[in-house]
């Protein structure tokens, strides 16, 4: 359902042709003058309890260099979350106030923000705006005032309502640039169809770089390729300040403590166009900020793995309060589903990080005004190598008496492939305080293992590493290696609720974009060098000093390595046709 009220001068209607449409008003005129300002109010999705609005404000007055927009409700609304506005209510009274990046109100010019909001009863529509406390004109409400309209339930606008697992019955998100990617590689044709996800690994990407496409052209192209039917969209949240700060190939452009440029530049841009009602058919998947809350617990004081920018980011509690912002920015869009990262069983899997990580999990998704409710699920592997599912051995078995779990491949884990991690720690989310319908992602972009060199069945039983290596699909020397590993495969191919409680395999990773350069590169992208993507490096403690297994002569992150994707059709598990 939509309504409007538009603010205007009860002379401009007096211009309103025979077809009833207002004429434009040249500058100077003296009705211009009396009219201090106009404001257009649309209710663009109503469900019965709740609504979403866009507000656009147009200045006839002096220039202004900042703007607060308010007004009163008649109900019980009450708005919840806002975008491109920093909005507060206080009983009936609401008020809008610019963020940093939009305070500029030239004279004529006009502004937009919107909200979500919640109501019980009638929802009507405001009756008198203010612009910097002053009264903006109002028209009348008389007959030609379009007022409360009933589109009917074939209007494309009628929401659909939340699903358990946004993948069940859908199609998914088809990356053209991705896809071209893949096709031009001889033999990616085979799989250029496949749906991988949309990074948004900086401020920039939400417009596009380069001339590449951005946020909105992802889903104008997502609504061609959605049809009749219902199709998922999958966004990467990737741009925490100070992010990654274990890892320098993947460093972002925010500083530890530009927590407000990622809030107002980044998070809320984001939002106002997921919130556009022109898409809320669609069903947007993001996941929320990868690599980001499981630093906390492993690679801080006093862990042997602690990193100097890991103990800044504990200390400011940036990553939980940008990635609690998003959830609740986010999350508040009825048909967006925020997924958050935890990790994988070679990080996570012991029992001195497997409990914590899901603690500040749960500390992280109740910061900020983000609830629990805000969370319909958590992603494993991104863009790592861990095995789906070892068939050769399992945790519990011995080997002339000595446990799996003794191996040095193993090394005290508790998991050894990423199927029983991604089901036991959707357990224990759950028993922390996390929704029990929530659902799991598995990325399974390059866990494969394929090709010549995978095993066919245990290993020899001389010793238990020698039954683990020989039977292990994972050919990695370390589970702590993790930039662009050699021998690596593609694998499962992406598959809504392929087993219970988990909601999809998916390719978040797009196979072929690199996780680091092999060598420093200069970048304006904030990217680092990282010597774990050198494939001389002999190791540190987050990897028991081993050799980093990287292939040489990789590109910066995200860029496009041809090689590795030729490796990854190779290695790929099924096997491709």
């Amino acid at each position: 359902m939509s309504r409007t009220r538009t603010a205007l001068l009860a002379a401009l209607a007096l211009t309103a042709g025979a077809s009833g449409t207002a004429l434009a008003v040249v500058p100077g005129d003296a009705g211009v003058a009396a009219v201090p300002c106009t404001v257009d109010y649309k209710v663009q999705n109503d469900w019965g309890s709740g609504f979403t609005a866009a507000v656009t404000v147009t200045n006839n007055g002096a220039a202004k260099s900042s703007w607060s927009v308010g007004w009163s409700y008649a109900g019980n609304q009450r708005v919840t979350n806002a975008w491109n506005a920093r909005v507060t209510q206080s009983g009936a009274a609401v008020t809008a106030a610019n963020e940093s990046y939009n305070g500029t109100l030239a004279t004529g010019g006009s502004t937009s923000f919107g909200f979500q909001g919640t109501y019980s009863g009638s929802n009507a529509v405001p009756a008198t705006f203010t612009l910097n406390g002053v009264t903006c004109n109002v028209d009348s409400g008389g007959p030609t005032d379009p007022g409360p309209t009933d589109p009917g339930p074939t209007d494309p606008g009628t929401p659909t309502g939340r699903v358990d697992n946004p993948y069940a019955g859908a199609k998914v998100y088809v990356n053209p640039e991705w896809s071209a990617h893949a096709a031009a590689e001889p033999g990616g044709s085979r799989i250029s169809n496949q749906p991988t996800g949309v990074w948004l690994d900086r401020t920039a990407a939400i417009n596009g770089v380069n001339g590449g496409m951005g946020l909105r052209a992802h889903l104008d192209e997502a609504l061609r390729q959605k049809g009749t039917g219902e199709l998922v969209v999958q966004l990467v949240i990737y741009n925490l300040p100070g992010r990654d700060c274990a890892a320098l190939a993947s460093n972002g452009e925010l500083g530890p403590t530009e927590i407000d440029k990622y809030k107002t530049q980044y998070i809320d841009p984001i939002a106002a166009i997921l919130a556009d009602s022109k898409y809320r058919g669609l069903r947007i998947v993001t996941t929320v900020e990868l690599d980001s809350l499981p630093n906390l617990v492993t690679n801080v004081t006093p862990r042997a793995t602690a990193t100097p920018n890991c103990d800044v980011m504990k200390a400011n509690g940036n990553y939980q309060k940008g990635v609690g912002y998003a959830l609740n920015k986010l999350g508040d869009i009825p048909n967006v589903y925020n997924y958050l990262d935890a990790g994988h069983h070679g990080w996570l899997g012991w029992d001195d990080n497997f409990g914590p990580s899901a603690d500040i999990f749960k500390v992280a998704a109740t910061t900020e005004g983000a609830t629990v409710a805000d969370v319909a699920g958590f992603i494993v592997n991104t863009a790592n190598y861990s095995a789906l599912k070892e068939n050769n051995f399992k945790i519990t078995d011995t080997v002339n008496g000595t446990s799996v779990r003794q191996s040095k491949w193993v090394d005290w884990n508790r998991y050894v492939d990423e199927l029983s991690y991604a089901q036991a720690m959707r357990e224990k989310l759950v028993s922390v305080g996390f929704d029990s319908k929530i659902g799991m992602l598995i990325d399974t972009s390059r866990n494969g293992w394929g090709g010549s060199a995978r095993p066919t069945g245990p290993g020899a039983t001389t010793s238990v590493d020698t039954y683990v290596d020989g039977g292990r699909y994972d050919r990695r020397l370390n589970t702590g290696n993790w930039c662009n590993q050699a021998g690596a495969g593609l694998g499962e191919r992406p598959k809504a609720a392929p087993e219970p409680g988990i909601d999809a395999y998916v390719w978040m990773k797009p196979p072929g974009e690199s996780d680091g350069a092999s060598s420093a590169i200069p970048n304006d992208e904030g990217k680092g060098f990282d010597r774990m993507c050198d494939p001389t490096y002999t190791g540190n403690p987050r990897n028991n000093n081993n050799l980093s297994g990287a292939l040489p002569n990789a590109p910066l992150s995200g860029k496009w390595f041809s090689a590795q994707f030729q490796e990854l059709m190779r290695n790929a598990y099924p096997p491709l046709s």
